[in-house]
């Protein structure tokens, strides 16, 4: 007899497989997907798992996650890695971020029997650290071999207030930058001897702390250019700074790149001696509304639940952003979020419960 969806999420949750840990899930997962074939790559301590098969010769649709969680902390009011079950709740690291999403999936493609294609899951145990050699290697593996998905559903926890709220279409990229203008130290008493940093950038100050690149549009708020620090000088009262550093950031959408912040900036600060650094830390994506699998989602939840769920951007950063950038149409869909990454993390059984029947809804 197969384990319910709850019976694997408390499976699941035992094991403290804190990144890039994978604590031996990914062969209890294959344990109970019995006729999917499998395809494994691990680097630099990080395991990834692909499970597939094929049921047709249709489109490839993917299911994704990771297993991975961030450390517990201390302060629980039970044990983090204990799976506790109370009052209609499972409490444990990683049961709202993500394990819920993977004990869905996994339940799901355990009980479908016909698609007109292929259907895998793609688990990582990187996906709360840097994310280096999870999903997107992962993928590159999978491009090599010619076996991209076309779709994928990755079950992060995007609902806000109830089940089924929102569904995740896009997300932000994100930039930092570190800017430093260069002057030249000396005495406050004698500035025409100075060269003063803080002066030289006084006037351009406004067109850069707080400053929108671009205008924003339906599911993007505008791309701001945020200071995250600013400082220089020796703690001393008569003596002007050499150097003034700035480190910023620019969550942006997909309206505003790298170069055109690059670019914004250079053209600003024409005539003052500065240094620029650009590093961008992930890119914006967006699926377009009439996408296949945004409409299959979104049906979905408004069958099982029985709300029409708003698309939405918001949010930081999932490993949904590597398959936009491998050209696979991807979502996010999971349970409600208000305790990822906090003390006494929980789900509630019944979401977990209608997760899975989405799911069902959305591939069948």
């Amino acid at each position: 007899m197969k384990p319910s969806v709850v019976e694997i999420l408390q499976k699941l949750l035992i094991y403290p497989s804190i990144t890039p840990k994978e604590c031996g899930i990914f062969d209890y997962v294959r344990s109970l997907l019995e006729g999917f074939e499998a395809i494994e790559v691990e680097h630099e301590g990080v395991k990834n798992l692909l499970l597939y098969r094929r049921f047709g010769e249709g489109d490839h649709w993917c299911l994704a996650g990771h297993i991975d969680v961030v450390p517990p902390g201390e302060g629980w009011s039970v044990d983090p890695f204990g799976a506790e079950l109370k009052e209609g709740y499972l409490y444990g690291r990683g049961a709202q971020d993500m394990k819920s999403g993977v004990a869905a999936m996994i339940s799901a493609l355990a009980k479908i029997d016909h698609f007109p294609g292929t259907l895998s899951l793609l688990l990582t145990s990187d996906e709360e650290g840097e994310a280096k050699w999870g999903t997107q290697l992962m993928l590159e593996h999978l491009r090599e071999r010619g076996f991209l998905p076309k779709v994928a559903i990755v079950t992060e926890p995007t609902s806000e207030e109830r089940f089924g709220d929102t569904i995740k279409v896009g997300r932000r990229g994100s930039i930092n930058g570190k800017l430093i203008i260069h002057g030249k130290q000396g005495h406050v008493a004698y500035p025409s001897k100075c060269l003063n940093p803080v002066e030289l950038i006084a006037p351009r100050l406004a067109q850069i702390a707080g400053y929108n690149l671009d205008a924003g549009d339906e599911f993007f708020e505008p791309s701001k250019l945020v200071i995250t620090d600013i400082r220089g000088g020796i703690e001393a009262v008569n003596v002007t700074p050499s150097d003034l550093k700035i480190l910023f950031n620019v969550r942006h959408s997909t309206q505003t790149s790298a170069k055109e912040i690059e670019d914004y900036l250079h053209q600003l600060l024409q005539g003052i001696p500065y240094t620029l650094e650009i590093k961008p830390s992930s890119k914006p994506f967006l699926t377009s509304r009439e996408s296949v699998v945004v409409k299959r989602v979104s049906e979905a939840v408004k069958r099982v639940v029985g709300v029409a769920p708003k698309l939405s951007t918001g949010g930081g950063t999932s490993d949904a952003r590597y398959f936009a950038q491998f050209g696979v149409e991807v979502v996010e869909f999971g349970v409600v979020n208000d305790r990822i990454h906090a003390l006494d993390e929980r789900v509630a059984l019944l979401e977990v419960e209608a997760l899975e029947r989405v799911l069902l809804e959305a591939l069948e």
